[in-house]
């Protein structure tokens, strides 16, 4: 039976619809609706915002619906974080999709089989559907564990996020301790995530998910990642809030899971794919936003009269 399912949605019908009737053919015993509500200076958005809320209500199948919609735009990440709590109130357990996210029917027993394995060990805090590794096979089971886990389509238990910290309260000080640089070996990596939490951390960057990384970690916290892909992001695009342009390395083609499914026989980070993310994700993106910020400065100093170096 599919878990609980979580739709995370706002403003986009059209991709709204597709994830939907993923959701419909998977059909949950219940589905929260979590919608933020329209931005005042955004002319017709409200209009979209109730198109987006009827799709998400069509429920033909034997099915709880629960809805939480915010009459007032809170943001990407008061939105989606107090949506999972508002979630986590209701159930232990739940899948959550994005209206972008559009998943592969194995994705659902996958993660019903993986929320019930794993329902008590407190070492595993997230199921993810994500897996950007191009085919490289982790091992012989069906999945592995990492430190890093992905939400374009995920799943965790109410035991896991009640861990959560939004305002990231704890960083400073581990920010002082160097727990960062005992916990990632990799020097560019420990700057790349410094920089990471500092800007959530001092109010630069509105989201939800480097919060839930953050959380993840101070616990120890592990992620399951599938050895094929099982999520597809149709969200690429002008109106998207993060991804508007496409990054072809984040849309790896749709795989399937075939079940039974092999498990690992332990409990542990693979560190082969870990090393993987670093260099070939993380540290990628890093170097493309160092770049942008360099063209920046150079256009800034263009315009000043007074170039400076941008390090």
């Amino acid at each position: 039976m599919t878990p609980p399912v979580v739709f995370l949605i706002f403003n986009r019908p059209a991709v709204t619809a597709r994830v939907f009737e993923a959701i419909r053919q998977a059909r949950p015993r219940q589905l929260l609706v979590v919608a933020d509500g329209p931005r005042t200076d955004r002319p017709g958005e409200a209009e979209l915002c109730a198109a987006t809320r009827r799709i998400a209500e069509t429920v033909d199948w034997p099915c709880e619906l629960l809805t939480d919609y915010s009459e007032r735009n809170l943001g990407c990440g008061r939105r989606i974080s107090s949506g999972i709590a508002w979630a986590f109130g209701q159930v232990e357990d739940a899948v959550f999709l994005e209206d972008d996210c559009l998943p592969d029917p194995s994705f659902f027993p996958f993660c019903a089989e993986m929320l019930a394995r794993y329902r008590d060990d407190d070492r595993v805090m997230l199921v993810s559907g994500d897996n950007f590794h191009g085919g490289r096979r982790r091992g012989e089971a069906d999945y592995f564990f990492s430190r890093y886990h992905h939400i374009w389509g995920w799943a965790s238990w109410r035991r896991a996020w009640r861990h959560y910290d939004f305002a990231m309260a704890g960083w400073p000080a581990l920010r002082k301790a160097g727990w960062l640089e005992n916990l990632v070996a990799d020097r560019v990596m420990q700057d790349y995530w410094r920089e990471c939490f500092d800007s959530v951390a001092e109010g630069r960057l509105d989201t939800w998910d480097y919060q839930w990384l953050f959380s993840a970690w101070t616990k120890g916290g592990l992620a399951i990642t599938p050895q094929v892909n099982l999520i597809s992001n149709i969200g690429f695009g002008a109106d998207a809030t993060h991804t508007t342009r496409v990054d072809r390395r984040l849309l790896p083609p749709l795989g399937q899971l075939a079940f039974p499914l092999r498990h690992p026989s332990s409990v542990a980070i693979h560190a082969e794919a870990d090393r993987y993310e670093e260099r070939q994700i993380f540290l990628r993106w890093q170097s493309r936003a160092k770049r942008r910020l360099r063209r920046l400065a150079r256009r800034l100093s263009g315009l000043s009269g007074s170039p400076e170096r941008l390090e």
